[in-house]
């Protein structure tokens, strides 16, 4: 796999959100519960930017059109066909890595 850096840990507080652009890509990164995820920055809808958007508990929602996907698997809560592309996270060294393993 190939992980890159994209913040610091302590950077990222407990239920919070940021975003991030690995390798160019538009990354939004969530802490909840402890764990780290990490987003396309992108709604599907109309490609608005998910970062200045609403995160509660594991549901972030698009300031465009309150659009609400969960940040866990990035389904869409009104139609889980449409995702958004979720990337597998790890947190060494108190740094923050992404998985874009498919795009590299």
């Amino acid at each position: 796999m190939n992980w890159t850096y994209v913040l610091d840990d302590a950077a990222l507080m407990e239920g919070q959100m940021t975003a991030v652009y690995p390798l160019g890509v538009n990354v939004v990164l969530a802490r909840v519960s402890g764990v780290i995820y990490a987003i396309s920055g992108k709604c599907v809808h109309m490609a608005c930017p998910l970062f200045t958007g609403k995160l509660e508990s594991y549901t972030i929602t698009c300031p465009c059109h309150d659009w609400q996907f969960d940040i866990r698997t990035g389904k869409f809560l009104d139609a889980s066909e449409l995702l958004l592309k979720i990337y597998p996270t790890q947190s060494e060294t108190g740094k923050i890595f992404v998985n874009l393993n498919d795009l590299v």
